[in-house]
């Protein structure tokens, strides 16, 4: 029981602690787009995930979920300052029998965006989106990683009048993992937005990341589909599912948010 307690925690820490990128909500791959000097955006959004799974004859199923207000800032035309503060909370039940169940702050994030490279003409641009997270998250209760942890990512988007492509690789690392855990963490995802009206996008995404646990031969894949609706020029709405497209992903997760500009 203790062994199979440990495990749904880590599970839980290691699903709640996957370095995101702060894309667009809800999309999980980022754009190159900066919100210009001295303009910003508050994104409020919220995830409810579950996910069940057979461990040794033992049926374990975990529920939970992240409440997160991120905040960018412009500081400059191509240079923007984002930060995210999360709380998480999960439920871990094996044959039906609650094991764990623990919620709390999670670890502060701070990232910079900086759109290194334009042609407007050919509608395509690269950014770099370097980072680290602050051990603000209980590291016992599964809620942070217990030391600063450090991410880049390398961003590409093209668009056109219709549509727009998005293409992320980041790599991660996170010295405070146990020894049977990867300490680098490499992730690529392709998202794309289509204008459906004026004011409704359809969304999508795929991406995969290397799998936590060394000896795993299978890395976490994932699908996400979604609509972003602008209720005005300041203001988005946004709902999203994602699924797992194997088993070392988290089966489904339900996301949902509001975006303001200012």
């Amino acid at each position: 029981m203790v062994m199979q307690k440990k495990t749904a925690l880590l599970a839980a820490a290691l699903l709640l602690y996957s370095s995101p990128v702060f894309a667009a909500m809800p999309l999980q791959t980022d754009d190159t787009g900066t919100q210009g000097k001295g303009q910003g955006q508050i994104e409020l959004g919220m995830e409810f995930f579950g996910d069940r799974e057979v461990i040794n004859t033992i049926a374990c199923r975990s529920t939970g979920g992240a409440a997160s207000g991120t905040l960018t800032y412009g500081l400059s035309e191509k240079i923007d300052l984002v930060t995210e503060l999360p709380w998480e909370w999960y439920k871990d039940q094996e044959e039906g029998t609650p094991v764990a169940s623990e919620s709390g702050l999670g670890d502060i994030a701070v990232q910079l965006k900086w759109r290194f490279y334009e042609n407007s003409d050919a509608g395509f641009s690269l950014a770099l989106k370097p980072g680290i997270t602050i051990p603000t998250g209980n590291e016992n209760k599964g809620l942070g990683t217990g030391k600063v942890t450090g991410e880049v990512t390398l961003i590409a988007t093209h668009e056109a009048e219709l549509a727009a492509m998005h293409f992320n690789l980041g790599y991660s690392h996170n010295e405070s993992r146990p020894e049977t855990a990867n300490k680098n963490i490499w992730r690529a995802s392709i998202g794309a937005e289509i204008n459906v009206t004026d004011k409704l996008k359809g969304v999508s995404d795929i991406g995969i990341e290397t799998n936590e646990e060394k000896n795993a031969g299978t890395h976490p894949a994932y699908l996400l589909c979604g609509i972003i609706y602008g209720l005005n020029d300041a203001v988005d709405l946004d709902l999203g599912i994602r699924g797992g497209l194997n088993k070392a992903e988290t089966d489904t997760t339900f996301l949902a948010g509001v975006t303001t500009r200012f």
